[in-house]
């Protein structure tokens, strides 16, 4: 098989309205040792039929255990050097998988790439690289902003977005894919910080184009996970020296929360949040020494990824917090070396 033989998995659930439109795209663009697989996580719709139709072998999760749990199921059905994990509702712009196999080549320290994602109608972005704040913050970089400001070449992101990612499949083995316990997201940061970790770079590719039906929706549901799953990464993935020198500001941040949470509806999220990571410590602690066991990086790389800029598009800090935060994490960083 070629070494840039790509295999596409997307995970659906209830996705029968938008997934023909994505395989109709990936199939245009598909060479003969490429795979394609849908992984059907319980639909009550009729999304499997619908994928199968369009030329996808699907694989019946025979239950919903989340994102992660349906791309191990994907790329355990596939032999492919290259994974491509696909949103349902993505659709692949001409030559975006040619554009995504050429970085393998071009970029052979990359673990893990992105598409450049628009937002539907190829005028905005949606994301061209994921940024990730030192609290373990993270959201979608240049969201909003028009397509023309996006890079033009192939460039090193915080992380990337978990819409349209290619993986290599030694470096998904190496660091043991995504974590399936985060049940949906924030798992395309965590996996792109554990790469990291291993010592992969993370990138995205500007000419490779997907359009992607995204709509930011705060829920309870939505928040639950968001923050349970921040938690869990930065007690997974940063160092003890750099978890160390950030100990007392990510403690006081929880805490700063809890009224910009009851402000915002989402207190309940919040606290129940909290409780879940101070209930699963012990399988925290214990992920958190397989992690670090695989650690190829210091800590002072490791902090090169994150910053302190809080320019997303969905916080709304005051300018005290932001100079607070940022005296912070120069402090840190010179204590981190």
């Amino acid at each position: 098989m070629p070494g840039d033989a790509l295999a596409v998995v997307s995970v659906v659930h209830d996705s029968a309205g938008g997934i023909a439109a994505t395989l109709a795209s990936v199939r245009a663009q598909l060479r003969g040792s490429d795979e394609l697989v849908v992984v059907d996580n319980a639909s009550s719709d009729d999304s499997a039929a619908v994928a199968a139709a369009e030329g996808a072998r699907v694989v019946d999760a025979g239950r919903n255990d989340g994102f992660g749990a349906g791309c191990h199921l994907g790329a355990a059905a596939t032999t492919a050097p290259l994974l491509l994990f696909l949103n349902p509702d993505c659709v692949l712009a001409p030559g975006c998988l040619d554009a995504l196999r050429a970085a393998s080549a071009a970029r052979p320290d990359w673990g893990a790439w992105q598409a450049l994602v628009l937002l539907p109608g190829g005028v905005a972005i949606n994301t061209s690289g994921g940024v990730v704040h030192w609290l373990g913050l993270a959201w979608a970089g240049q969201c909003d902003q028009p397509a023309t400001t996006a890079p033009r070449s192939l460039s090193e992101v915080g992380f990337a977005s978990g819409a349209a990612l290619v993986v290599r499949r030694e470096a998904w083995d190496h660091v043991g894919g995504f974590e399936p316990a985060y049940f949906m997201y924030g798992e395309d940061v965590d996996l792109s910080l554990r790469l990291r970790l291993a010592g992969w770079g993370v990138g995205v590719v500007p000419d490779a184009a997907v359009e992607h039906a995204y709509e930011f929706v705060k829920g309870d549901y939505k928040w639950f996970h968001l923050e349970r799953n921040r938690l869990w990464t930065v007690l997974g993935v940063y160092p003890a020296g750099l978890l160390a020198v950030l100990a007392p500001a990510l403690l006081a941040f929880e805490l700063a929360l809890l009224p910009v949470a009851a402000r915002g509806g989402w207190l309940g999220s919040k606290l129940r949040a909290q409780a879940a990571v101070l209930r699963t410590l012990p399988w925290a602690l214990r992920r958190r020494r397989r992690l670090q066991a695989r650690r190829d990086v210091s800590a002072a790389q490791l902090a090169d990824v994150l910053t302190a800029a809080l320019d997303s598009p969905y916080l709304q800090a005051p300018a005290p917090l932001i100079r607070a935060q940022a005296a912070y994490w120069a402090l840190a960083r010179k204590l981190t070396g």
